[in-house]
């Protein structure tokens, strides 16, 4: 189980390479307040000086640290191992490069840090540090910047948030282990690091309390109770460690010293817990832990990395190879694109939205919807009175009274309705013409890769199909014109569907004629009514002169005038003439057979429209765009010269290419090394 750190130590670089960290791996995040004594407890882990020291916040950026185990330099020389050092340290952003001297590597530290950060500001930006030695344990862990309260120098006011967010970014990782150190002399009870665990870590399952400065507890107190756990429970353990002084850093007191110090001051004042304190304890604990918490997340991991690197082996193929055959290249996006429009419209695309209409079932919507209901709508006789229908009537007879309703009158009105028919027409035209646009839109958004690659080619191909259907719009807005215009060229009076004039006048005349004997029946009613009361009254003594005296009710009062002419003689004068007046019985009858006629004519014309104009939208606008697209692309855009510029592809495209091949190839890696591990090496 030894190799499960050099393990995730090897799946680490191989991501930290390419500046990601979509992987979640096992790692110990060491956490604790300003002057906690964390550097301390690395440097007792590492066994060298190597970390930067000073007062306020020393350590700005996260430091990766992984702890390798080697052999001794006297086991490598007889393996001809290459570097002649006992100890060395490489950096990720200094590839390449060894250094020897643990002076070395701290004034490195320093210069990164500075590097990308102001006076005293933090970054989170990680520093990767990789130490061998064969006094080191295989770890992983991540010094992070300590808690503070106050600013210092040129630091933002919000740096303890900042501080507070780059922690928890870290210890969030559920396959991270939290390490927090706090010193023995202050309450455990406010230490900022174990409430930061807690915030995470509810259950504390992921934490591991250190203890550090147990030297500088006050006279007569100890940490005994903190240490067995009494005072806040820690379920991975609470280990207490002694750091080393100022004067022990000033006198450079080896760490080999300050551990046997460690071990002699630990025995003489917690001595039942001497073999579970110390840094040696400490870094026997944490590699165990770290070895666990590794195999408890192998699986999961291992299962990560195959789905990651299936679903970024399926963008890279969404993004297609390099050009190399132009040609070809350019006939097959092409023709995508054609056949994706085509479909579109038949409605067998693969990309079918169901949060509107569109294409093919957007132009059905249009034809038997929109423009179906509208020519519906319109009413046979709206905008025609019975004054315009009078006024046509005289009209077309001339000089001369007429005695029969004149035809060119009907011609004149229902040319007129007719006319009107022609407005909807050409709105269905355009709407169409509009939704095939739209189609380009919706195969551009769903369209193969390879076209988003060529920008160029993409705008080359909207252009085309836009100018094919900008040729097509008048010719076919000329058609659909000329499909009313035909209706009003010849006014076919025998057309099957028609009711003859004389059927239609007949109708009327036996309707006037009904309404006229109803009238007459009616009077003689009257007449017969007054009569009797006549008769009744002579029988009273009137001697029969009343009778001689009355008069019928029509008598008295003169002869009756023509059905709804004016009793006074129109005054031919420059007198005040009533705009209004009534219909006679002809006027009425007239008027009633013009209205039948033309509505029963334009209901004919209105069916023939409402069937002819998507049939012809269709023949000279969306079935020759279908059939003529392809060509029309490849007569536009297959030319040699045009080639290599139109396949250009974008430098996003390329850079997005660029990088999820490397994530790939990364993955890749991942599984392979994961995949080495066997189960006899998780227990």
């Amino acid at each position: 189980m030894e190799t499960l750190i050099p393990i995730i130590n090897r799946l680490q670089e191989v991501f930290l390479t390419l500046g990601a960290e979509i992987i979640q791996l096992p790692q110990i995040i060491v956490v604790g307040s300003q002057s906690s004594g964390k550097s301390s407890v690395l440097e007792s882990l590492v066994g060298r000086d190597f970390l930067p020291r000073g007062s306020g916040i020393v350590t700005r950026r996260p430091l990766v640290l992984q702890l390798v185990n080697v052999p001794p330099l006297e086991e490598r020389r007889k393996q001809d191992n290459g570097i002649k050092a006992e100890e060395w340290g490489t950096f990720l952003h200094c590839k390449n490069q060894i250094f020897t001297d643990f002076n070395e590597i701290r004034k490195e530290i320093e210069e990164e840090t500075d590097r990308s950060t102001n006076n005293k500001g933090i970054s989170p930006e990680p520093i990767y540090l990789k130490i061998y030695s064969p006094n080191v344990l295989s770890l992983t862990l991540v010094d992070l910047p300590g808690i503070t309260k106050v600013p210092v120098g040129d630091q933002p006011e919000d740096i303890e948030t900042q501080v507070q967010e780059m922690i928890l970014s870290y210890i969030s990782n559920p396959n991270s282990l939290i390490l927090c150190v706090s010193p023995a002399n202050s309450d455990l009870a406010t230490s900022d690091a174990l409430k930061l665990a807690r915030e995470v870590d509810a259950d504390g399952r992921r934490t591991l309390l250190v203890v550090s400065k147990l030297d500088l507890m006050d006279a007569g107190t100890d940490a005994l109770e903190v240490l067995l756990g009494r005072v806040i429970p820690v379920r991975l353990g609470i280990i207490g460690v002694v750091n080393r002084s100022q004067h022990d850093l000033n006198t450079q007191k080896s760490l080999t010293d300050s551990c046997k110090d460690e071990q002699a001051f630990l025995q003489r004042h917690y001595p039942s817990l001497a073999s579970r304190c110390g840094s040696r304890y400490l870094a026997r604990t944490l590699s165990r832990l770290l070895m666990h918490h590794i195999r408890d997340c192998l699986p999961e991991l291992k299962t990560r990395v195959t789905v990651l690197a299936a679903q970024y082996q399926s963008r890279l193929n969404s993004y297609g190879q390099p050009v190399e055959d132009h040609s070809a290249t350019l006939l097959q996006i092409v023709t995508k694109f054609a056949t994706d429009y085509c479909n579109t419209i038949e409605g067998t695309a693969r990309h079918i939205q169901t949060s509107e209409l569109c294409g093919g079932a957007r132009i059905c919507y249009i034809f038997h919807e929109t423009f179906g209901r509208t020519l519906q709508s319109i009413d046979p006789l709206g905008g025609l009175t019975e004054l315009d229908i009078l006024t046509a009537i005289r009209n077309a007879t001339g000089p001369r009274p007429a005695l029969f309703v004149p035809e060119v009158s009907f011609e004149l009105l229902v040319k007129k309705q007719i006319k009107r028919l022609e407005e909807p027409s050409m709105r269905c035209v355009e709407l169409v013409h509009e939704e095939l646009q739209r189609i380009i839109q919706h195969c551009s958004a769903y369209s193969t890769q390879e076209l988003l690659r060529f920008p160029k080619l993409h705008d080359s191909i909207v252009e085309v199909v836009t100018s094919l259907l900008r040729k097509r719009l008048p010719i076919t807005n000329e058609m659909v014109h000329n499909l009313v215009a035909i209706e009003l060229a010849y006014i076919n009076t025998k057309h099957p569907d028609f009711t003859d004039a004389a059927q239609v006048s007949a109708s009327v005349n036996s309707q006037q004629v009904l309404k006229l004997s109803l009238r007459l029946s009616l009077q003689i009613q009257t007449g017969l009514v007054f009569v009797l009361s006549s008769l009744l009254q002579a029988e009273a003594g009137d001697g029969g002169k009343r009778w001689k005296n009355e008069k019928m009710p029509s008598e008295e009062k003169g002869p009756v005038p023509a059905f709804g002419s004016p009793t006074k003689a129109i005054n031919l004068l420059d007198t005040a003439v009533p705009i209004s007046r009534k219909l006679s019985t002809r006027e009425q009858r007239d008027c009633e057979v013009i209205q039948r006629l033309i509505k029963c004519y334009f209901l004919i014309v209105r069916k023939s429209i409402q069937d002819s104009v998507p049939k012809t939208v269709m023949h000279f606008l969306v079935n020759f765009v279908k059939e003529h697209l392809q060509s029309e692309l490849v007569g536009q855009l297959y030319k040699q010269p045009l080639l290599q510029e139109l396949l250009i592809e974008s430098q996003e495209t390329a850079q997005q290419r660029t990088e999820v091949a490397q994530m790939l190839e990364a993955l890749k890696k991942a599984n392979n090394i994961i995949s080495e591990i066997r189960e006899t090496h998780l227990w």
